[in-house]
């Protein structure tokens, strides 16, 4: 059995809630290195961090009005790190959006719901 190695973990999304259920889920069995960020503009400040997995809200502006998108923001550390892998998590249901992010690098598209962070635990 090849046990996951723990990996440093980026989660961006303006639902504190959602975030540390989220980081609590992904370290029950792997101790994950994981930072918090309620706005892209956070989490950019600290992508000399060199995060292996990048989870990003499409929408992010509950914190901050005029926040980046998840988009935004991919596309923004896309060209600082290639090799970062990036999921998205978003309620947006929309095959437009989905496939507008996978073009743009992100690795997969999860939707909000109960088995979100399984799916996410599956990927990393």
């Amino acid at each position: 059995m090849e046990f996951a190695k723990p990996k440093k973990i980026f989660i961006v999304d303006d639902d504190e809630m959602l975030t540390e259920a989220l980081s609590d889920f992904l370290t029950r069995k792997v101790a994950h290195h994981i930072s918090i960020y309620n706005t892209g503009e956070e989490c950019m400040q600290h992508i000399s961090k060199n995060p292996d997995v990048v989870i990003l809200d499409y929408y992010m502006n509950s914190v901050k009005k005029d926040a980046a998108t998840g988009l935004e923001v991919l596309e923004a550390i896309r060209k600082y790190l290639p090799s970062t892998r990036f999921i998205m998590l978003s309620s947006q249901e929309s095959y437009g959006i989905a496939a507008q992010t996978i073009q743009k690098g992100a690795e997969y598209y999860i939707i909000k719901d109960e088995d979100a962070f399984q799916k996410i635990a599956d990927l990393i």
